[in-house]
């Protein structure tokens, strides 16, 4: 892709990261960066594809570090972050006025999953690739994010399911550490699926392990996984020298594990709030 063919793609990308980050500046910045890293990727498969994933995961990464760095300033909740008017009007149209607010209080993978599904209207099979993550984590956090963003209190129900979830994965990783395969194919669903991402598999992971047993057999290797919130809900994540390097992110249903994410991407796990529990 040539500078005039990237021009086309300019004002798509500029859309989507003006309203994720909510700053017309900070999006200018993200997608002249994109277009510098494509420069020196060179050929690939998909530009427009590849452009948007990236785009995607540097807002996420801002939207960390915009996190971090308020966390950092204040210990108490700060004003909404300046919004370029012009992009504030634009996200204002599509989704509702003062949400900018609402969005500012979500978490990075919240807010990417909601703008692009409620906003662009992308399939969440495409947001999922973008975001380096499953179609069932995509849903769950494009769900969340509208609750929050409709302000709808979150239900006894809620709260009960993720509760029983961090036992069960709490369950799951003693059974793991203690090398106690039958408890751990006890609370694993009988069609249980461990997906790794690419980094995980250069790691020595398998691109997928179908079914209890493998996902048993895999996992009972992983014993330096230790519990951790990801993305708010209950998952496990394996550090070195306090950097998380793999984060497993856990979809529990009925009281069962029904699926395992294996992530290892560095650009993924940038764009996650992981935070290892205790």
């Amino acid at each position: 892709m040539d500078a005039s063919d990237f021009e086309v793609q300019r004002p798509r990308l500029l859309a989507i990261a003006t309203r994720v980050l909510g700053s017309a500046a900070d999006a200018d910045e993200v997608v002249q960066e994109a277009w510098l890293r494509l420069a020196r990727t060179g050929t690939v498969d998909d530009p427009p594809a590849w452009l948007t994933t990236v785009v995607t995961r540097l807002c996420l990464d801002a939207l960390r570090r915009r996190r971090t760095r308020s966390e950092y300033e204040a210990s108490v909740p700060a004003d909404p972050l300046p919004v370029d008017p012009e992009a504030d009007a634009l996200l204002a149209e599509r989704v509702g006025g003062a949400v900018q607010v609402v969005l500012d209080a979500l978490a990075p993978a919240e807010r990417a999953a909601f703008v692009l599904h409620d906003v662009f209207g992308y399939p969440f099979d495409d947001i999922a690739v973008w975001l380096g993550r499953s179609g069932t984590a995509v849903r769950k956090l494009a769900s969340r994010a509208r609750s929050k963003v409709r302000g709808s209190p979150e239900v006894a129900a809620e709260r009960a399911a993720r509760a029983e979830s961090r036992r069960v994965v709490d369950a799951f990783l003693a059974a793991a550490r203690g090398g106690e395969v039958p408890a751990l194919l006890a609370l694993l669903a009988p069609g249980a699926v461990m997906h790794a991402d690419p980094a995980g598999r250069r790691m020595g992971a398998e691109p997928v392990y179908d079914g209890a047993a493998a996902v048993a057999a895999r996992f009972g290797n992983a014993r330096g996984a230790a519990p951790a919130t990801i993305d708010g809900e209950a998952g496990a994540a394996w550090t070195v020298g306090g950097a998380v390097r793999v984060a497993f992110a856990f979809h529990v249903r009925d009281g069962l594990v029904r699926e395992i994410e294996l992530i290892a991407d560095p650009d993924v796990l940038a764009g996650m709030d992981v935070v290892p529990a205790g």
